[in-house]
């Protein structure tokens, strides 16, 4: 059957289907009193504006197009304040296979769109959306630290220094002080030793023996690139960092910020995170189980002839469901709470992994209900799992009581 001859209840009166490329945009209109007409466009903001003024004469309402990369945001940032704008992904409007071509494709964007057959993706404001690029492009450069850390490693191993082997930290103050006076250029092995502290795991002639190698010139001038790229990158995120803060003021997202803080493993650059990535309005999210799905951190439905099959966690927002693990291994390490005793009840049955995306899971909920209702979090306790435990086994108990034909009082009766 040709989907094109469906036909289908018009719920939209007059609407806008965009094929987005790089460097091409096949817009369709139609729809109530209209003609139906494709035109082309390039990719340049004034040609957009030409495309802007033409869906305006023809009384457009509602515009529909592709999530295709990044080609989608100038077509976006030039319609958005005059449209309805809704982003697909583009597995959603996927067309017959066959005889596929753009006009084609955007007819039949704007067919779905007149017959409200299409589901737009969350797409925050404009504040959220640079808040968002600022977050995004720190985590890159926390990225280009840690691997910068590890070259340094790599380069004493070459070099026969097995500091690594003896220190917790390589990054911690014994190292940093030890590799600086290795750049400087000092080799007596007993001054390298006097950085050692008694409350470091090994003993100076351990420390000493790792520090026995053959460190050239070469070694000293890399490890001294490699500090200084390191210095570097530590500036730009302590600008990203005050930007960051300045956008909070500005949006009046610093109350919601203090309230994600007090989630257990968040802290105060996991706030700013969580609000880059969803907002601080939690109406365009249906419920709580809607967010988790939208973000990934959710169990699949794939059922089939009566069978469920794979429930693997959806795809979702990447970014947002690698931060929500980190918080997660973080909240492991809390004392005394809630998700720490949810983790540890989880992870000899689950393992790691799927604890740590079901703590997730937990602290995006409670992210949820926190921004919603602008409250702050409430710790039920490490006992609250335990006691629940116990008040199901005295129940059970009770019932199996019964069948047995023991009276029980009624004070004790759930």
């Amino acid at each position: 059957m040709n989907t094109q001859t469906v036909n289908f209840d018009q719920l939209i009166e007059r609407g806008c289907g965009i094929d987005v490329h790089k460097n091409l945009i096949v817009a369709t209109v139609m729809g109530a009193g209209l003609k139906e007409e494709t035109r082309s466009y390039d990719g340049f903001t004034e040609s957009l504006e030409q495309l802007r003024d033409w869906l305006k004469e023809s009384g457009v309402t509602h515009v529909a197009m592709e999530s295709t990369g990044v080609y989608w945001k100038p077509v976006y940032n030039v319609l958005e304040e005059d449209f309805e704008v809704i982003l697909v992904n583009a597995r959603h409007i996927k067309h017959v296979p066959g005889h596929k071509t753009d006009k084609k494709d955007s007819k039949w964007i704007a067919k779905l769109l007149l017959c409200g057959l299409l589901k737009g993706s969350f797409i925050p404001p404009k504040p959220i959306r640079e808040m968002r690029d600022l977050t995004r492009y720190k985590r890159k450069v926390v990225d280009q630290i840690a691997s910068e850390k590890n070259r340094i490693q790599k380069i004493l191993e070459d070099a026969n220094i097995k500091l690594s082997s003896v220190v917790s930290d390589m990054s911690g103050a014994v190292a940093t002080k030890i590799i600086k006076a290795l750049i400087d250029g000092e080799e007596n092995v007993d001054e390298l030793v006097k950085f050692h502290h008694g409350k470091m795991h090994c003993t100076k002639e351990e420390l000493a023996a790792s520090l026995r190698g053959k460190l050239t010139d070469h070694h000293r001038f890399m490890l001294q690139m490699v500090k200084e790229s390191i210095a570097e990158k530590e500036r730009l995120i302590t600008k990203l960092d005050e930007q960051v803060e300045k956008m909070l003021k500005a949006n009046e997202l610093e109350l919601d910020a203090k309230l994600l803080e007090t989630i257990p493993g968040v802290g105060k650059d996991g706030a700013a995170y969580i609000l880059a990535e969803i907002g601080n309005d939690m109406s365009r999210f249906p419920n709580e189980q809607h967010l988790a799905s939208w973000a990934g951190v959710s169990p699949g439905s794939n059922e089939s002839g009566g069978k469920k099959k794979s429930t693997r966690t959806t795809h979702g927002d990447k970014y947002l469901k690698s931060i929500l693990t980190q918080f997660a291994w973080a909240a492991t390490r809390t004392k005394k709470t809630y998700l720490r005793s949810k983790y540890e009840s989880l992870v000899g049955r689950r393992g790691k992994k799927r604890a740590l995306v079901a703590i997730g899971h937990k602290i995006l909920v409670a992210a949820y209900f926190i921004l919603k209702d602008k409250t702050a979090y409430k710790e039920l306790g490490a006992e609250y799992l335990d006691n629940r435990k116990k008040d199901r086994q005295i129940q059970r108990y009770l019932d199996k009581l019964k069948e047995l034909g023991v009276e029980i009082p009624k004070e004790m009766v759930a």
